[in-house]
């Protein structure tokens, strides 16, 4: 008998010990080459004074395995607690989040029977990055990070997952025609993937997110993998967890490079908790993900058409009982049970399970560093005086230029009001003022915007924030203004 593989089991809040025990149970009977070492993760550790609700010698044992099958938890209402979730995704550098969308039709209603789509989600940076400042009274901004080596992994990832499950076609979700710069860049590194020689035979296609949403709520039959950066495919994974009418059923995966966990999609759900009422199937198909990236594809394939197996012969939990299709009420353990007495058996009307021992494995390429130059800045000012009027800020401004540096334009939310701004344009009290070099080959030095600012200063300007310019390879590394 091959050695087991020790994993990381917390059972989590509300309903997450009834839900994990039902799980446990059905990979023991299937034969699953597992044991278990269990850490206490959620709301007692945050109540206890744990604000990332994890304890110290518990993220030693799950450092030391690797592998993470979590039940929900409960977070504490109120501030000062981080999400338990972000925390392990970005410790243990889980980049990826893989979430199948299946149909159970006619058991779960659906409007569309034959979905079959996995999200595969950037899941480190981002907005998520969680970084957010109030700069004036009126204007608070959200920085959106992501970096080449993010978006090589994702993609890459996506599209190896592709070719080992046999997949006909990646679609990639940007909205690259506003954020040029940050989803530009994942645009571009999907299409330089994309062009490898191994993808040869899968069909690829880049969609701006807005129609990718409404394809997703509208057509999800025509797309198979989605491969996007992390809040779209949070929304689109909603999107397409409702449409297929089973967010219950749901399992996902958060996949790094060494280590890995897995969970259900929902929540804890602590309002029927204790009532052995919930459904196990969202964890349960979870722990099938589990199994098959530990090279146990056998054992997933077993537990995935008896699961199957039980839908089909009307065995089914209250949140999709229904008295046309259902024939049996039962509760979670007794669900647990009835898939454990169909293990070994095959589904009849749903297409049967085929996994194989398929690890999914990538390599980042190493890139050159490009030639980077400063070539100016954007200083950020907190102005109101004036009736906010654009050209008295902007003549003042305009006074402090030298020393190799232009004021060339400013811009209020993104638009330029100055010079030659319209008056219709609202300004707030937050302004981007854009100095350029003025030397021969457009750059400037740090001490000349370091003497830049002491002007600013000195005029009695409140700059809150500032940005450099730059250039990589000859390429302009920063966005232009609306009108510039």
């Amino acid at each position: 008998m091959s050695e087991k593989t020790c994993i990381t089991v917390a059972r989590g809040d509300g309903i997450g010990p009834e839900i994990m025990e039902a799980t446990l149970k059905v990979l023991e009977a299937a034969g699953a080459r597992l044991s278990y070492e269990e850490i206490e993760i959620g709301e007692k550790q945050y109540l206890s004074g744990q604000t990332s609700g994890i304890s110290p010698s518990d993220w030693k044992t799950l450092l030391k395995n690797r592998v993470f099958l979590k039940a929900p938890i409960t977070t504490p209402l109120g501030s000062g607690y981080k999400s338990l979730n972000v925390t392990i995704r970005k410790s243990l550098r889980l980049f990826s989040n893989v979430r199948p969308c299946n149909a159970y039709a006619p058991y779960v209603t659906t409007n569309f029977p034959k979905i079959d789509m996995v999200i595969i989600r950037e899941n480190e940076e981002d907005l998520y990055a969680g970084i957010e400042h109030q700069q004036t009274d009126e204007v608070v901004q959200t920085l959106k990070l992501v970096s080449r080596p993010g978006c090589e992994a994702i993609c890459r990832y996506a599209m190896e997952y592709a070719r080992a499950y046999g997949r006909r076609k990646v679609t990639c979700l940007t909205k690259s025609n506003i954020m040029k710069h940050t989803d530009g860049l994942f645009q571009r590194v999907f299409e330089e993937i994309c062009k490898e020689p191994q993808y040869a035979d899968i069909e690829t296609e880049h969609r701006i997110i807005d129609i990718g949403a409404a394809l997703v709520a509208a057509h999800p039959e025509d797309l198979d993998v989605i491969v996007t950066l992390n809040l779209y495919g949070d929304i689109v994974s909603d999107i397409a967890a409702l449409v297929a009418g089973s967010v219950g059923l749901a399992g996902s995966a958060n996949i790094g490079f060494d280590a890995a966990m897995f969970e259900a999609v929902h929540g804890s759900a602590p309002d029927i908790a204790g009532k052995d009422i919930a459904n196990p199937s969202g964890l349960l198909n979870a722990a099938t993900m589990m199994l098959v990236h530990l090279d146990q594809g056998d054992v997933a394939m077993k537990i995935r058409n008896a699961w199957l197996k039980t839908l089909e012969d009307g065995i089914h939990t209250v949140d999709i009982y229904k008295e046309e299709t259902s024939k049996k009420k039962v509760g979670t353990q007794a669900f647990a049970d009835a898939v454990i007495e169909r293990l070994g058996q095959m589904p009849e009307t749903f297409k049967p399970a085929s996994f194989t021992n398929q690890g999914i494995h990538i390599e980042l390429p190493d890139h050159p560093p490009k030639e980077k130059k400063l070539v100016g800045i954007d200083v950020f000012i907190d102005w109101e005086e004036a009736d906010r009027d654009p050209n008295v800020i902007g003549d003042s401004l305009a006074k402090l230029s030298g020393d190799g540096l232009l004021l060339k334009l400013i811009t209020n939310r993104g638009v330029k009001v100055y010079p030659d701004g319209l008056e219709e344009t609202f300004c707030t009290d937050h302004w981007r003022c854009r100095f350029v070099g003025t030397a021969e080959d457009g750059t400037c030095t740090h001490s000349q915007i370091s003497s830049l600012m002491l002007r600013v200063a000195n005029a009695g300007f409140d700059f809150i924030k500032t940005e450099h310019l730059y250039t990589f390879n000859g390429e302009r590394g920063y966005s232009l203004a609306q009108g510039e």
